[in-house]
């Protein structure tokens, strides 16, 4: 071929490709056009505004109690509640802005324009994109500063972490399709009520088993006290991530290909999305699997197997994998509340273990029953707030009464030289008095809370106990390592204990002892 030749045709060839790419770049404009436009909306606006300025309030907000030890396997479900109200409001916007032709009466003009409308369906479709990955800034925003925070433990899941920008993509691709086959303003809130009957009467058709749960883009769990080690979750969120995925392609090709497109290539791939739903919701119908609970099984009943042990001072301390760098502010509390103790109690060497209830998976909050070995004491998989002194009282009657089981049985003067060593250390005592009772009251008689069993707590002791919290606190605990013996004997009424302690004594006090 010649050069004049090559010269000739080389042009002809781009000039075939252009009306290809001009195309496709119109419809790119038209949505980044239709993407602006749906900032104009109030309740696009300003859901997004609430959820981006509340989650980066959040970010610099210092987290206290619980907040500040972040379990991510936890945290990662914690970002998918908040685009909830965006994605509503791009539902009900996107509809609207589709039908903003028909509306306005320039569906004919429309008609002699080059671009298709099945062309002006996917530029709807896409103008949801940006929302998505400003979603999806948000949502890494949000997991990366709780994963920095130095309380932290476990590992996020990427698939949790995805299912809020694809949200938003489901919302507005079915904002789209709605558009197209009911072309009616009103249909944009008739069908967000229809979705919300049509979710509450699957549920109880079914008795809310797991398939029709998983059923739903944003699935929460009832509980969010448990936190369980990361590979024991259980959630089947690739499995849900593949679905919402499908579940986002088949509304979107299914309004293309309600606004006439005919082309082949189209209808294999909705048939390819209809499988890629299809094979989502089956993955994630499966429920838990045998082998998953038997490691839940093992965890609960034998926990030692999957730990690690460290050795800080005279105590050991052991934990799953995850939890081993906590070790150190565990033997803090323990620390403080030995040294309150009086004897060889001082120095007695303890084995913490940190056990947890995972047989009814993230659902469940079973109660762990206490050890019968002496000087064991259980830790739960949560940290900070009310969990620190429940540890302290925990360690204190262990030390008061020698093993775990035997907590539930204190209810004579023991009561109060327990709760002395769990509280008489902290900042805040009569805070912490609170926090740990039931009821989070100082006065009267309230059941203590602990990991295992609690306490049962007076009000006469509760009064002894909180006279003794606001007295100096090196006066009280040189009376009480002088007292030892006569303060943990079993069966020292409450009265005995306050006149040891140089407290008032409480009139028509009444404990176990009193009793028999």
């Amino acid at each position: 071929m010649s050069l004049a030749t090559r010269t000739v045709a080389e042009p002809a060839a781009v000039h075939e490709d252009d009306p290809r790419r001009r195309a496709w770049a119109a419809v790119f404009a038209l949505a980044r056009f239709e993407a602006r436009d749906l900032l104009r909306y109030i309740p696009v606006l300003v859901t997004l505004v609430l959820y981006v300025g509340y989650t980066a309030w959040t970010l610099f907000d210092s987290k206290e109690g619980m907040d500040a030890f972040p379990a991510l396997q936890n945290t990662d479900r914690d970002t998918q509640s908040g685009p909830l109200f965006l994605g509503i409001a791009l539902f009900v916007c996107v509809n609207r802005c589709t039908l903003r032709s028909r509306r306005r009466g320039t569906d004919r003009q429309f008609d002699v324009l080059v671009m298709e409308p099945w062309r002006r369906t996917v530029a709807h479709v896409l103008s949801v994109v940006p929302f998505a990955a400003v979603t999806a800034l948000v949502v890494l925003g949000e997991f990366t500063r709780q994963a920095l925070r130095p309380g932290a433990v476990g590992h996020g899941s990427l698939a949790e972490l995805a299912v809020g920008p694809l949200y938003v993509l489901l919302c507005g691709a079915l904002g789209v399709l709605l558009a197209r086959l009911v072309p009616s303003t009103f249909a944009a809130p008739g069908g967000i009520v229809a979705l919300f009957v049509a979710d509450v009467f699957l549920s109880a058709g079914t008795s809310d088993a797991e398939w029709t749960r998983w059923l739903s883009p944003i699935v929460v769990e009832t509980s969010n006290n448990t936190v369980l080690p990361s590979d024991l979750v259980g959630r089947p969120a690739a499995w849900h991530a593949l679905y919402l995925t499908g579940l986002i392609l088949l509304p979107a090709l299914c309004a293309v290909l309600a606004s006439g497109g005919r082309a082949l290539s189209l209808k294999a791939a909705t048939a390819g999305a209809l499988a890629l739903t299809l094979a989502g919701a089956v993955g994630q119908s499966g429920g838990v699997s045998p082998e998953l609970s038997a490691a839940r099984e093992q965890v609960s009943v034998s926990p030692q197997r999957d730990q690690r042990c460290v050795k800080q001072g005279t105590s050991t301390y052991c934990a799953f994998p995850e939890w081993t760098g906590r070790a150190g502010t565990w033997a803090g509390v323990v620390d403080r509340v030995q040294s309150l103790a009086g004897g060889t109690t001082a120095r007695q060497p303890l084995l913490v273990r940190q056990r947890v209830e995972a047989r009814y998976g993230l659902s469940g909050d079973g109660a762990i029953e206490p050890f019968t070995t002496p000087h064991q004491v259980t830790v739960g998989t949560r940290w900070g707030g009310n969990r620190v002194p429940e540890f302290a009282v925990a360690v204190a009657y262990v030390l008061v009464a020698g093993d775990e089981s035997k907590g539930g049985e204190l209810c004579d003067g023991r009561v109060v030289t327990t709760m002395w060593l769990a509280l008489g250390g902290v900042s805040h005592p009569m805070t912490d008095l609170a926090n740990v009772r039931l009821d989070d009251s100082v006065t009267g008689s309230a059941y203590v809370l602990a990991p295992t069993s609690g306490l049962s707590m007076t009000a006469e002791q509760t009064d002894v106990v909180r006279e003794l919290l606001q007295r100096p606190r090196g006066e009280v605990t040189a009376s009480v390592k002088r007292h030892w013996t006569e303060l943990t004997a079993s069966g020292v009424s409450t009265a005995q204990v306050a006149r040891v302690l140089g407290t008032e004594v409480p009139k028509g006090a009444k404990d176990c002892a009193d009793d028999e």
